[in-house]
């Protein structure tokens, strides 16, 4: 854990740049690198390399205050994307649930399910697609709750670019995470038999310097850095091509069998806290700046404002009624998604990946 913290302090930073090789839905904003990740500084480094060691002690346990002490691993460095878990901290959400939670930075190099695993963290953020992997691979894992109803990741062209479906990337160069799970099952429905694909370089300068160029994004973040330099862009999400996974929070098989009433407290905090996120992000930006100086209120305001916008965190009903929920038949199409594209090679019942035991279905 040491190794992870401060290689993902160092990441963080702009020490190393790297590309992660590893399948799923990897991206700028959540997991493989946020644009400018050179404006990271030392003092960041030792913040998050601190907070990284500090959880390293919060197993599960009973603490003096009578709290059950957990810690969420989280996909990335403090950001707006993880609002809602900073807002039921800041707002003791989870202390009213008798809950005494640590949220774990995360980086490039950091698994979250390896993390939760093993028992460094009793709670990860993740992804639907990225759960059932895990699920295949042997990590006894299962999905508690949606975070986020559809996935901010994506492509980014420019406003006046001619692409305007993934099936025009034929004769193109795409700039994407190498093994990106998401762009196999794009260039296989779409036949993109004539696409120049190329490393992702977690950053939007190539984008800014050259008008052709197409890039992997999240609608959340890289945008903003597009419009700074004067900029307007266009994003095609996954969602839209038909590949869709939830944005999960997810913990043990174990931890849901022995300690249920603790798995049920921290989904109904952590949902408590993206209701409140959403109509007031104020408190948590504050304590997530303070966590990541890197992050300006600018830049920060621009990801509450497209989390809003895209109706990310809460889905098509504007109301809030689908925050948190989740549907097997969606599992199940995600499932065979994978399954299609090999990247799960052995059949399961994919109802073992995820549990709605503490929400309903939608």
């Amino acid at each position: 854990m040491l190794f992870f913290g401060l290689g993902a302090a160092l990441a963080g930073a702009g020490f190393f740049l790297k590309p992660n090789k590893s399948r799923g839905p990897q991206g700028f904003g959540f997991r493989c690198g946020r644009a400018n990740m050179s404006k990271f500084t030392v003092r960041t480094c030792c913040l998050l390399l601190v907070s990284g060691l500090f959880a390293l002690g919060c197993r599960h346990s009973s603490s003096e205050t009578g709290l059950a002490k957990v810690t969420l691993q989280a996909d990335w460095y403090p950001q707006p994307e993880h609002g809602g878990f900073y807002t039921a901290l800041a707002k003791g959400y989870y202390k009213d649930e008798g809950l005494d939670v640590t949220i774990q930075p995360g980086g490039p190099y950091v698994s979250m399910e390896k993390q939760v695993s093993v028992g460094l963290a009793q709670f990860g953020m993740s992804a639907s697609d990225r759960t059932l992997e895990a699920v295949a691979g042997g990590q006894p894992l299962v999905a508690v709750a949606a975070t986020m109803q559809r996935d901010p990741q994506g492509i980014m062209v420019r406003k006046d670019s001619p692409i305007h479906s993934f099936a025009d990337f034929n004769g193109h160069t795409v700039a994407v995470v190498p093994g990106s799970t998401w762009f196999e099952f794009v260039a296989k429905r779409f036949q993109l038999n004539n696409v120049h694909e190329i490393p992702a370089t977690m950053s939007v300068s190539n984008f800014i310097a050259d008008p052709q160029y197409i890039q992997q994004a999240f609608a959340t973040s890289e945008p903003y850095f597009a419009s700074k330099a004067g900029i307007e862009t266009r994003m095609l999400l996954t969602s839209d091509a038909g590949y869709n996974p939830y944005r999960v929070m997810f913990t043990t098989r174990d931890m849901l069998q022995q300690h249920p009433d603790e798995v049920g407290q921290f989904v109904r905090a952590s949902l408590k806290g993206w209701n409140e996120y959403l109509n007031h992000p104020a408190e948590a930006n504050a304590v997530i700046a303070k966590l990541n100086p890197a992050l300006n209120q600018d830049w920060m305001q621009f990801s509450w404002q497209a989390l809003r916008d895209g109706h990310f965190v809460i889905g098509d009903d504007s109301g809030g009624a689908q925050l948190g929920r989740m549907n097997p038949e969606r599992w199940s199409t995600m499932y065979k998604q994978l399954l299609d594209l090999k990247v799960i090679d052995k059949p399961f019942d994919p109802a073992t990946a995820y549990t709605l035991q503490f929400v309903q279905t939608k």
